[in-house]
């Protein structure tokens, strides 16, 4: 039997990916894969602007609410429950639609991954945690110490290569350049038919607004304070914009008046930065551009499914 055909949505943050999908998936008989770094964490509702409990009702969602807010979030995770469910479209004969905004892990996994065990070592696993815990400057001057070679191929500010490096390094005691010669790549076996949604700079901002409003009326601090509580201040749902802006709030680094307005300037640059990075990583990508037109755009999908034997 073949697999089902996969496709995926991009595009900035607030540029309207899980409404679209929602409205999507039926016409295109699929379920949905979040490709979202703070969706796929329990406990974390309101921060990550996850699918309500009747949304998801609507529609079968994968990675979603599968870590603890301890846990780490990696592209080698995201592929391992991708094909989770992809193997579960498969029997109950379903395409895929992949959302999200975090299209770093979608290039990583189609561009192949290089297999890497889990920590063998918790003295080793507590260091790597406590280095990533650091500045990413510091982070990257430890990289430049151990392999020079590869921290001079990826950008100083490349939080996710450079800590994918450290990892390397700190469960296989091996430098990444390395590590990458005798463990090669594996590319991703599955086609997956890429889109990316254009919504126009004064829109997109106007969105930000409003979503950066709903999330503190709906108590965002509320959310960071309880996380803080239960697990500290080093989890890495605290590196994610908003819940950053809230730690800095409650261990005093900031006035309560500034956090709308710190929250909404630092979606801005991570959608600019999203926008650049979906244009210019990936080949043969379709542009979706604003407003959408629903029916339109599932025809245009349908017209490259092939039927499932």
């Amino acid at each position: 039997m073949d697999y089902p055909r996969i496709f995926a949505i991009l595009g900035a943050t607030c540029s309207g990916k899980s409404a679209l999908s929602l409205k999507l998936a039926p016409l295109l008989n699929a379920y949905i894969f979040s490709l979202d770094s703070l969706c796929i964490y329990k406990e974390i509702d309101i921060a990550s602007a996850k699918p309500t409990s009747d949304e998801l009702s609507l529609v079968k969602h994968f990675a979603i609410n599968v870590l603890s807010p301890k846990e780490h979030v990696s592209a080698s995770l995201f592929q391992s429950l991708l094909c989770e469910s992809i193997e579960q479209c498969k029997k109950e004969r379903k395409n895929l639609l992949i959302v999200g905004g975090s299209s770093f892990y979608l290039k990583a996994i189609i561009q192949g991954l290089s297999p890497l065990d889990t920590f063998k070592s918790n003295m080793k696993k507590a260091e790597f945690l406590a280095l990533t815990n650091q500045p990413l400057s510091t982070q990257y001057s430890f990289l430049k110490s151990i392999d020079s070679t590869y921290a001079a191929k990826i950008n100083s500010h490349d939080t996710y290569r450079i800590t994918k490096a450290l990892e390397i390094f700190f469960q296989t005691n091996m430098p990444p350049t390395q590590f990458f010669i005798q463990n090669p790549p594996v590319p991703f076996p599955i086609p997956i038919d890429i889109y990316s949604l254009i919504v126009p700079k004064d829109i997109l901002h106007k969105n930000i607004e409003i979503r950066t409003q709903n999330m503190i009326e709906s108590g965002i601090l509320n959310e960071a304070k309880s996380l803080l509580e239960s697990y500290g201040k080093t989890i890495q749902p605290f590196k994610s914009i908003g819940l950053r802006e809230c730690l800095m709030l409650l261990r005093n680094e900031m006035k309560e008046c500034e956090l709308k307005s710190l929250i909404t300037l630092h979606t801005r640059q991570l959608a600019k930065r999203q926008t650049t990075f979906n244009r210019t990583q990936f080949s043969n990508i379709t542009q979706i551009h604003y407003p959408f037109n629903i029916q339109a755009i599932a025809d245009t999908m349908l017209e490259k499914i092939k039927p499932i034997d």
